[in-house]
């Protein structure tokens, strides 16, 4: 949830972009954590100066902590968030189910974009339309119906690393043609993303906010 502070404090500075998955996993895991922010929503097509001085990349998420370390990765500010405090239980408890975890999300990230971004921007590729990415793509979402049907989440029991880290790319792929979506075979994953997106987290970090324009008001993302 987004609030006003009246003052600038010593919190980490997130650079991030609403509707980007990497962002949203990103807030997830900040909110999830309990871990209070500094909020500055950012137009991809105007990046803001000090962005592009405290990461090159110029790319969102990027999270600004207190002593000047950045965090440039979405995957390492979830990790960095979660493993400082976790009262959501979000990370594995085992080392095989983190091994688990990453691999999953090393697939999403990998092959799975690849092919989401091919699907929902054809254009971008000099494409003439998505559908066989699209049908790629299908694969992965193939599989993750499969895991959702043996267990209620990708994390097992309960929502976890891998569940926050996965599913805004799902979400992407779905809302690129939603009546596909809804017509294809998996109704466990269409029931996990419907409760992602029905959930309080969920609605806590996709709140809007205008453009960060430096001297404005520092917006708070806090749990």
């Amino acid at each position: 949830m987004a609030a006003s502070a009246p003052a600038a404090a010593p919190y980490p500075v997130l650079y991030s972009f609403r509707r980007c998955p990497y962002a949203m996993r990103a807030r997830l895991a900040l909110v999830a954590s309990g871990t209070v922010c500094e909020l500055r929503e950012v137009v991809l097509a105007r990046k803001p100066a000090a962005l592009l001085q405290a990461s090159p990349k110029a790319t969102v998420p990027v999270l600004v902590l207190p002593d000047g370390a950045v965090l440039e990765q979405s995957l390492h500010i979830m990790l960095w968030a979660l493993r400082r405090n976790d009262p959501q239980h979000w990370l594995p408890a085992s080392e095989q189910g983190m091994a688990d975890a990453l691999q999953l999300i090393g697939q999403c990230d990998g092959d799975f974009k690849t092919q989401l971004d091919r699907y929902k921007y054809p254009n971008r590729y000099a494409l003439p339309d998505g559908l066989a990415h699209r049908a790629e793509g299908a694969l992965f979402l193939h599989g993750l119906n499969a895991r959702l049907g043996e267990h209620r989440h990708l994390s097992g029991a309960a929502f976890g690393l891998a569940d926050a880290a996965v599913a805004p790319f799902v979400r992407q792929f779905a809302h690129t043609d939603p009546a596909w979506f809804a017509g294809q075979p998996w109704p466990a994953l269409q029931r996990w993303l419907a409760a992602f997106e029905a959930s309080g987290d969920y609605a806590r970090v996709m709140v809007k906010l205008a453009a960060w324009t430096e001297g404005q008001s520092v917006q708070l993302l806090t749990a």
